[in-house]
């Protein structure tokens, strides 16, 4: 599949980028001073990890050789899939242990859901069109990675901004 060996290089830079992110999820923890506010971590911090898990699986994924148009197909639509499940999760969670704010909905699971649903139709288009296919991955992904570092940012600043003794919304 020759569309998908033009491609190679991108998916190993989005694997890598994984660093950056997961740069701001160790500051984050790091900076986590209150022990108080543990049970806000699952709400904020995880989503932000499985985003990024997200562009790392499936950049490994793609970089398997071999790959015909099906099994591309079902590495992304199952990456896809995958991600609009859990995100839609988050968008409609509604108890105690949801987001502390609406408004957080929309970076958190929102966005997130877009980004996964593009990955869902670029896949089914690999069997058609592979390179706008494997286009709209790429867009799909880069989204992922740009809500996963919004969100790691948005922790890290909530949490070292917030003095101690006061609680921090993220």
């Amino acid at each position: 599949m020759n569309e998908l060996e033009r491609w190679a290089n991108f998916y190993l830079l989005t694997a890598a980028a994984q660093l950056v992110g997961l740069l701001f999820v160790v500051i984050t923890l790091a900076a986590e001073r209150r022990r108080g506010e543990a049970a806000r971590i699952p709400i904020y911090l995880t989503p932000t990890v499985i985003y990024f898990a997200h562009v790392l699986f499936l950049g490994a994924l793609l970089t398997f050789p071999n790959h015909t148009r099906l099994t591309a197909t079902l590495c992304i639509c199952l990456v896809g899939v995958v991600g609009l499940v859990y995100s839609g999760i988050n968008l409609i969670a509604d108890d105690r242990k949801s987001f502390i704010e609406l408004r957080d909905r929309i970076p958190y699971a929102i966005f997130p859901s877009a980004a996964c649903g593009l990955l869902v139709l670029g896949g089914v288009l690999v069997l058609h069109a592979p390179q706008l296919a494997l286009t709209l991955v790429a867009a799909g992904m880069l989204s992922l990675l740009a809500v996963a570092i919004r969100n790691s940012w948005a922790i890290a600043i909530n949490v070292v901004s917030t003095p101690l003794g006061r609680k921090n919304s993220k």
